[in-house]
């Protein structure tokens, strides 16, 4: 059975997908962009303040979902630019610590201008 997951501690979906999908015990993250959840509008100026938003953001989603960045087990990283990647790499590595394996890659462009987006894909105990 599919369940989609939603919460206000999160932004809400800009187009049509679901902030998360539970299939059985594991979840699917949309990526997260540093939006604020209440708002909508882009914070931070830099790599280090949107990263930290986005962590933010995929945690309140992944306690909606009954889980966290413990059961962690798969990460998808998009930068706009390859020379932020020790800087986002220091913010990531404060929230997800089990060292999951993890793609990181540079793209042209992010929605919203972003600097950063991240999905994560995790089991829930």
């Amino acid at each position: 059975m599919i369940e989609k997951i939603a919460t206000k501690g999160a932004p809400a979906a800009i187009g049509p997908y679901s902030q998360a999908i539970k299939v059985q015990n594991m979840l699917f993250t949309s990526g997260q962009i540093a939006l604020d959840p209440v708002s909508g509008n882009l914070c931070g100026d830099s790599v280090r303040e949107q990263a930290e938003r986005v962590m933010k953001n995929l945690e309140e989603v992944l306690k909606a979902a009954g889980t966290s960045f413990e059961n962690v087990i798969k990460t998808v990283c998009f930068l706009a630019d390859i020379e932020d990647f020790a800087a986002f790499n220091e913010v990531y590595g404060k929230y997800i610590t089990t060292a999951p394996s993890r793609s990181c890659v540079a793209v042209k462009d992010l929605p919203k201008g972003a600097l950063v987006e991240v999905e994560v894909i995790a089991l829930i105990p």
